[in-house]
């Protein structure tokens, strides 16, 4: 008997973070949740107006999406990322972009015998996907350490989650040269890419001074979830190399896989309006702050954070001695293990809580 698909996949991480929270639930004054980076804001009126507009949707919708979700998406990109050169044919709306990252290997052909790169610190995500396709993987911030193996498949993350880290542009060129060297496919999660704080603004890999003017080999994924307060939702699109997308597309026809035709609606609602994600950014980075400053006059540093809904945290101690202290404050936080073993001094701190918790967090932290 063969060995259940649930058999090839990594234990799921958030599991063992459960009697902690039990203990940081306890608190007399109740859990400060900074765990999950999950959105406890309004989701914008502009979205739900346009999501009630279109509930009268009684009909299939297509794979491909409406030509005006694809459209709104390629003007964002132009608009605030500096993209050109991407046609209705390089973008694809999908369900969510983990599904989306946990499917993309299988869907691209990659199976056993076959190597899937990513970071050495990354969203647990690229490994599942790779282990759903049966591919072996590699977590690697080095391009040497391929040795003479050329993966199929390399995921980057910039702005990335846990830590916040933003590729600078001559890394990316170098890397998009790489892969076009080796006939690797090239993905950049970009789902953080509109929440950058400090530093050089974060680029997306199919920014023209990236990659030179063109989407070959390269794949890029963008999600609502963060910039527009729409976990809920699942919007997100893939764009990029139209043969890829086309990939991409042909199986997800015979798979059935579709956005309803409603939450297309609220994407391009959100997509079209800037006003929102600007009044976001001004909640999170004072958040942030106030984190931040709580934190390090705790005796933690920060490394990286420059962009992301994260603080990267450390005490020079065991990730889990982190967690289990600050649980016991009622403070909940992830520890850095469960995204590589690079993270094992280091907790993610996230900045998504209300003030109300926010501010209660750093009480604790202070007192």
């Amino acid at each position: 008997m063969s060995q259940p698909v649930s058999g090839r996949l990594p234990d799921f991480p958030w599991d063992k973070l459960t009697t902690y929270a039990r203990t940081a639930r306890a608190h007399a004054d109740g859990v400060c949740d900074l765990s999950v980076g999950t959105p406890v804001d309004a989701t914008p009126a502009v979205v739900q107006d346009a999501l009630r507009a279109a509930a009268d949707s009684p009909g299939y919708p297509t794979t491909i999406g409406l030509e005006a979700t694809r459209q709104a998406a390629i003007d964002w990109l132009a608009r605030r990322h500096g993209v050109s050169g991407l046609g209705l044919d390089g973008v694809l709306p999908v369900t969510g972009s983990k599904e989306l990252i946990g499917s993309m290997a299988l869907h691209l052909g990659i199976g056993a015998g076959d190597l899937v790169g990513y970071p050495a610190l990354a969203y647990p995500t690229y490994e599942v996907g790779a282990a759903l396709a049966g591919a072996d993987s590699l977590a690697t911030d080095s391009l040497t350490a391929f040795g003479p193996r050329t993966p199929r498949l390399l995921w980057l993350n910039s702005p990335a989650n846990p830590s916040g880290r933003v590729l600078p542009p001559n890394h990316l060129r170098k890397v998009v040269d790489w892969c076009r060297e080796r006939g690797t496919i090239l993905v950049s999660d970009e789902c953080y890419i509109e929440c950058a704080w400090e530093g050089e603004a974060p680029l997306s890999i199919l920014d023209p001074q990236v990659n030179g003017g063109s989407l070959d080999g390269i794949l890029a994924v963008h999600s609502l979830s963060k910039r527009s307060n729409l976990a809920g939702y699942r919007c997100a699109f893939v764009a990029g190399d139209p043969t890829l997308v086309g990939e991409l597309l042909a199986v997800r026809k015979n798979l059935g896989l579709q956005m309803p035709g409603p939450q297309q609606r609220a994407m391009i609602a959100a997509l079209e309006d800037d006003v929102h994600v600007e009044e976001q950014r001004t909640r999170y980075a004072a958040r942030r702050a106030l984190l931040k400053d709580a934190l390090e006059g705790a005796g933690f540093r920060i490394d990286h954070s420059e962009a992301s809904l994260y603080l990267w945290a450390t005490r020079g101690e065991d990730c889990w001695t982190t967690v289990g202290d600050l649980a016991e404050r009622g403070i909940l936080v992830a520890p850095g293990e469960f995204y590589g073993a690079a993270g094992r001094e280091h907790v993610r701190v996230a900045f998504t809580a209300t003030d109300e918790r926010v501010a209660a967090a750093v009480a604790r932290l202070e007192g």
